[in-house]
């Protein structure tokens, strides 16, 4: 039986900031916003292009949720967008005004820099090196 994750919700504070943040600053693509009445809320789905996996952008419905808005894992890094190409990436991300807490450095595993997305959560931009067990994942290759 093959299994993979293909959601993560994200509660965020507003919809159309959030789509803004992820497509124009993060080159994510929108996969889906559809508009739910019975619920009066949308189904906004966006997700790095090429990916398999994608983020549910979910509005905070409440005040127990708007606490998490920017703090969804107790201030450590949440999420970690693979690229092929660090510096490139890198690059681009900081002329569009991404903030980047810690700088690249080369680990064992490869290059890794986190930055925080427009509510505070932490992310690690990452290149996988060769060796890395999960390097094989997502690149066309059945290797694993």
């Amino acid at each position: 039986m093959a299994q993979s994750i293909l959601h993560m919700a994200l509660v965020v504070k507003d919809y159309d900031e959030a789509i803004e943040f992820y497509t124009k600053k993060l080159n994510f693509i929108l996969v889906e916003d559809t508009y739910q009445p019975e619920q009066d809320k949308r189904w906004v789905v966006v997700s790095p292009s090429g990916s398999g996996t994608a983020i549910l952008l979910a509005r905070a419905s409440n005040h127990e949720q708007e606490a998490f808005i920017g703090n969804q894992s107790g201030g450590r890094v949440f999420l970690f967008l693979r690229t092929d190409d660090f510096w490139t990436d890198y690059k681009e991300m900081v002329s569009k005004g991404i903030e980047f807490v810690r700088e690249p450095t080369e680990q064992s595993y490869g290059i890794v820099a986190v930055f925080k997305d427009l509510y505070g959560n932490l992310w690690d931009l990452l290149e996988l090196n060769e060796t890395h067990p999960m390097y094989f994942r997502d690149t066309g290759s059945d290797e694993f």
